[in-house]
């Protein structure tokens, strides 16, 4: 068992990371937690930005009811904020948001109001440090991530198939495009820690396939290896069937229905990873309460995809599953980037 205390290397590595942000002395930073936080990143957040000179403060929110009748994991939606007007306007008026929230501000509705007005937000996912020591972010991965950004943005379709059985076809024209290295350091922006991640949100009547989890591929939301193939049938952005015998099947099958809600369905968003300091196997290591999972959404060579909220779809869900999957091929316009779980150019020298 890891233990969650303060180290003199994980107050260095928040302070290298931090000043990749261009985080510098007098600035005005908030740390964004909520009650259930992992205490042990607001606090090296905390003493990192104190041994840069930073101006911080807290801003701390009780942890909300529960809104479901099922666990909500990793969706990157965090509704601490809940709207308030007060706490918009106080992270929005500060030069970089640290989101330590539990689920993070990435998706969540008041993300556009924080980066409104030029706020920066860097969002630390709830992992336990030594996985973010392993993950720090390398600014060598900036030029590979931003080199794929613009080859997914000039692409009209995506092709994903897989010797498992994966034949995917993603209408990728106009579909907003995101990716981070792992820091911020633009006004405006958002990114997350771990990072090395190339991504879309389709728009709608988007998606149509077949998407096999095979062995070794990874529900993300449950923290779990797939041990049996599941088939997912997706018809116009929606799984409309979900194939396959087993416990993997059966659980996904119970937590879609569980909500009730055929938004939740849908695709939220795919991409490919682009980080070779993320490990596929790196779950195998931790307890689920030390880890996120957020790096292997970034893992060099996987596909990620994605169902749950889509705003650029028009549709919001609190039912949210990733599923990293290794060894596919992913092309752009018949052009392949991802050859059998191995990157290709453009991002060749990541791999």
């Amino acid at each position: 068992m890891l233990v969650e205390r303060i180290e003199g290397k994980w107050i260095e590595m928040f302070v290298r990371t931090f000043r990749l942000s261009r985080i510098q002395d007098g600035d005005i930073v908030a740390i964004l937690s909520e009650t259930q936080s992992r205490d042990v990143n607001v606090r090296l957040s905390e003493l990192a930005l104190a041994q840069i000179g930073a101006r911080a403060f807290h801003l701390t929110i009780p942890t909300p009811k529960l809104s479901a009748q099922v666990p909500v994991r990793s969706t990157g939606s965090s509704p601490v904020i809940g709207g308030m007007a007060p706490v918009i306007d106080a992270l929005a008026g500060a030069h970089t948001v640290i989101d330590c929230t539990v689920e993070g501000l990435l998706h969540a509705k008041e993300l556009r109001q924080i980066l409104g007005k030029g706020a920066r937000v860097f969002m630390i996912s709830n992992e336990h440090p030594e996985v973010l020591e392993r993950c720090q972010p390398d600014p060598a991965l900036r030029p590979i991530v931003d080199a794929a950004k613009e080859r997914l943005a000039r692409a009209t379709e995506m092709t994903v198939r897989s010797q498992a059985g994966t034949d995917l076809r993603v209408k990728v024209a106009g579909a907003p495009v995101r990716g981070a290295a792992g820091f911020v350091d633009q006004p405006g922006q958002v990114a997350y820690w771990p990072a090395g991640l190339c991504l879309c949100f389709p728009l709608e009547r988007s998606v149509n396939g077949r998407v096999v989890l095979d062995e070794g591929d990874v529900n993300l939301t449950f923290k779990r290896y797939i041990e049996k193939p599941v088939e997912l049938i997706i018809e116009n952005d929606f799984v409309v069937e979900i194939g396959g015998k087993g416990l993997d099947a059966d659980l996904l099958r119970s937590y879609y229905a569980a909500w009730n809600d055929p938004i939740a369905y849908g695709v939220s968003h795919v991409g490919w990873g682009l980080n070779p300091g993320a490990r596929w196997d790196a779950l195998t290591m931790y307890d689920k309460t030390q880890v996120n999972g957020t790096e292997l959404r970034a893992f060099a060579g996987s596909f990620l995809i994605s169902t749950g909220a889509n705003d650029f779809a028009g549709r919001f869900t609190e039912g949210h599953f990733d599923f990293p999957m290794r060894n596919c091929t992913v092309a752009l316009d018949g052009e392949v980037v991802v050859d059998e779980g191995r990157l290709v150019a453009p991002a060749q020298a990541a791999s």
